[in-house]
């Protein structure tokens, strides 16, 4: 945690009144901050303030170095569970060759299963940009071709001299 995240600890405190709560939970009432820090320092512990915007502040009695070293072990566990999207890019151009979009195309496949996005893309030149219309029916054949293994997450658009459109694989139920 950084400095302006973690929470007030033992002197840093400076509300004068707060209620203050022990690591079990008992109530120990509202108490003034002398108080308040005699208590933890009683029973080798730390004073934290857990709810600042309170009226009166919360504090509480813990060992703050367990507390946050198990709050650090929770956010690494929660980062690990996280799921990274990944967008893999398929380029065609519109006069590719039956072989040379079967090969694309396998590939692209590949990494909609492997759970990636495609993101498929004819690239035109020079007077191609004329018949736009041959890249959308190559992206259209795309589509037909890879029917039920993934969907069409954003619809072909023409962007410069590339036309792009976004699939995403199939959600397994």
């Amino acid at each position: 945690m950084s400095k302006d995240q973690r929470p007030k600890i033992n002197e840093e405190v400076r509300a004068t009144q707060m209620r203050v709560v022990l690591e079990d939970g008992e109530m120990l009432g509202i108490l003034s901050r002398d108080e308040a820090l005699e208590a933890a320092r009683n029973r080798g512990l730390d004073l934290v303030e857990v709810a600042p915007a309170a009226k009166p502040p919360v504090c509480k009695v813990m060992d703050y170095g367990k507390f946050s070293y198990l709050q650090a072990k929770k956010q690494k566990e929660a980062k690990k569970n996280q799921k990274q999207v990944i967008i893999k890019e398929v380029k065609f151009r519109p006069k590719i060759e039956e072989h040379d979009y079967n090969f694309k195309l396998k590939h692209a496949q590949r990494f909609l299963e492997d759970g990636a996005k495609v993101k498929a893309t004819i690239m035109y030149r020079g007077r191609e940009m004329a018949h736009t219309e041959l890249g959308r029916d190559i992206l259209d054949k795309v589509v037909a071709d890879m029917e039920g293994l993934c969907t069409v997450e954003s619809p072909p658009k023409l962007e410069g001299r590339n036309m792009s459109m976004m699939l995403a694989p199939v959600k397994n139920k």
